[in-house]
């Protein structure tokens, strides 16, 4: 909950004229309770938020007298300013009206005019009392220019980082440009990388293709030796049948010859 000092602060006047708003044309109080819960408000209460929505605690009232005056400043005056100087106006109107029938007619008692002069004596002295009790607006404009000087502050250095924050966007922006090509130069390096890679794999590491013909030439290779082997071994075998047959021969003609000569 908020607390301040007293209403006769700038703080307590600006609450002061919200609480009557709020009064008057939210709740829909008439006139003569409105006036009454804003001057108790500024003479006794310190609890605002019996009356109000403002959750606010005064911490000084300020009393029957300064209270009123507060009162009579910052919501007789500022608000029923008009209302009262309408009343000045038709008193004023009533008297002539009543002066100028008393002056060609005896229908109007003397009585009754003087009635009219005391009763627009008596709205010149309200009105008097409450111009007496005319709020200081400049206060009241240097604590709102003030005020605005200090939003338009905020508000420009909320523009110079918006500002800053749209540059700072638009450099990690470039930075993310920046980045992607960098990681497509990455993806090209690394494509050529495992190209390179590919090739020293199949120089080093010979072709599947190339193993399965060298595997068949050896296949082959190994039956052509093969073939050769048997067909050396044909050769020795019929070798060995022409030399026993020549010895068979020779054998033979020895043994003819020796029986011949018998």
């Amino acid at each position: 909950m908020k607390n301040i000092d007293t209403l006769s602060s700038i703080e307590g006047r600006t609450l002061l004229m919200s609480i009557y708003k709020e009064l008057r044309y939210e709740k829909q109080l008439s006139s003569l309770a409105t006036l009454f819960q804003c001057w108790r408000i500024c003479t006794n209460e310190r609890e605002i938020f019996k009356f109000s929505k403002q959750e606010v605690t005064i911490v000084h009232p300020l009393g029957f007298f300064s209270g009123t005056a507060l009162w009579m400043e910052e919501v007789v005056n500022r608000f029923y300013f008009s209302t009262i100087n309408s009343f000045v106006y038709f008193g004023a109107a009533i008297l002539l009206v009543l002066i100028g029938i008393r002056r060609f007619s005896d229908s109007v008692s003397d009585n009754l005019v003087i009635f009219g002069v005391a009763f627009e004596a008596l709205m010149l002295m309200f009105m008097f009392v409450v111009m007496l009790f005319t709020p200081n607006e400049e206060i009241i404009n240097n604590a709102a220019n003030k005020e605005n000087e200090a939003i338009n502050e905020i508000v420009t250095e909320i523009g110079e980082i918006g500002r800053d924050f749209a540059a700072a966007v638009v450099q990690l922006e470039e930075m993310g440009l920046t980045l992607q090509d960098l990681i497509k130069q990455q993806k090209e390096t690394l494509n050529l990388i495992n190209k390179i890679a590919e090739t020293t794999a199949e120089a080093v590491a010979p072709n599947p293709q190339m193993i399965e013909t060298m595997e068949i030439t050896n296949k082959a290779l190994a039956g052509f030796s093969k073939t050769v082997c048997e067909l050396h071994e044909a050769a020795e075998k019929l070798k060995r049948e022409e030399i026993e047959l020549a010895v068979k021969r020779e054998v033979e003609r020895i043994l003819l010859d020796r029986f011949t000569k018998t």
